[in-house]
């Protein structure tokens, strides 16, 4: 993988030495949601903390690295023919030379205050890792990014797993030989539970931590989006399944029986219907009881928004459809032994 570097940290070996937090946004073509990523670094309360700055492109054709470059940001690119998030990091943390490491997503705000709030938390040795709460920062521009924004809301305490915004400590990815290239989705996850077989914990802590721009307005990007979940969980889980570990092992199988019943359905109801009204009619009190409880379980997320509540529910089963074909799709190319070109729902 060849390497392209600049950036006016890139001099100052000695400077670096000393750099507590090394921060690594990867980002491609997000225009100007990168810029107020970087900036939001730059503005943050970072007080005693020395830190630097880098960014990780992946072969973006937007201008994106002269940008980054021209605020004073490191940067780093990708030369790869198949860039993805995993490889984008990999080539961040190890040019790094910060005791931690602040992954970011280019199209995320940092909190202000988020730093020292994780890193006063990693003051526990055997966590590896802290994160916090990641919310959308346009919740308004549709009704999917709406109902998406709860997908950001997690229990907070132990946790199996973390996503692309985190402060880890460098020496835990140096112990698992950090993200596994090769996944083009679900390469976080994977890698925490190489982190959890080496025995560090991870803390999901109860502050805010960065603002996420989604930017999912159509039917076609939420479609891909959960398309491209459902691949991650296919693969993951099966290297979970291989290595003894229960992430995502439920949770694959569950969604791929559930969607196969959601697409069933319809047909199914009109042989009731055929057969008889009144069976019909209970199948869709159960449905609706169904989805009730769906929404009564969510209410946590969002307390006295029903119908919020209500939206989420039911995206949190009609997901499964789409989740269902890219299960598929995975489960096709490994029969083919081909690999899956990177999904990407911005595009």
């Amino acid at each position: 993988m060849n390497i392209q570097a600049s950036g006016p940290n890139s001099s100052a070996p000695d400077q670096l030495a000393l750099t507590l937090v090394s921060v690594v946004v990867i980002g491609r073509n997000e225009g100007e949601r990168l810029l107020r990523c970087l900036d939001s670094v730059v503005q943050a309360h970072w007080g005693q903390i020395t830190y630097e700055l880098i960014y990780v492109d992946s072969r973006s054709t937007d201008g994106s690295v002269a940008r980054a470059r021209a605020l004073g940001a490191t940067t780093l690119v990708v030369a790869d023919a198949k860039p993805n998030a995993a490889k984008a990091r990999n080539l961040g943390w190890q040019a790094a030379r910060g005791e931690f490491i602040l992954f970011l997503d280019g199209d995320t705000q940092l909190h202000p205050d988020f730093v020292s709030h994780a890193l006063a938390t990693l003051n526990e040795p055997k966590l590896c890792a802290a994160w916090g709460h990641r919310r959308e920062s346009r919740p308004e521009q549709s009704l999917y990014t709406r109902v998406l924004d709860l997908d950001w809301v997690y229990p907070t305490g132990r946790t199996l797993y973390f996503g692309g915004d985190v402060l880890v400590r460098r020496a835990a990815l140096a112990d698992v030989n950090g993200f596994d290239p090769t996944l083009n989705a679900g390469e976080e996850p994977e890698m925490c539970a190489r982190l959890r077989a080496a025995q560090w914990e991870i803390e999901h802590i109860d502050v805010p931590m960065t603002l996420h721009d989604l930017a999912v307005t159509t039917f076609r990007a939420y479609w891909l989006r959960a398309y491209r979940s459902g691949i991650a969980y296919a693969e993951v889980a099966q290297r979970m399944k291989l290595r003894g570990d229960v992430l995502w092992q439920h949770e694959a199988r569950r969604d791929f029986r559930h969607a196969v019943v959601f697409i069933l359905a319809p047909f199914i109801w009109i042989a009731a219907l055929w057969l008889s009204p009144h069976l019909a009619l209970a199948m869709v009190a159960l449905a609706l009881l169904f989805v009730a409880r769906t929404v009564r379980r969510c209410q946590w997320k969002a307390p006295g928004q029903w119908g919020l509540c209500a939206c989420y529910a039911l995206h949190a089963h009609f997901q499964k459809i789409p989740a269902l074909f890219g299960q598929l799709k995975w489960r096709q190319a490994q029969a083919r032994q081909a690999e899956l070109a990177l999904v990407d729902y911005k595009k």
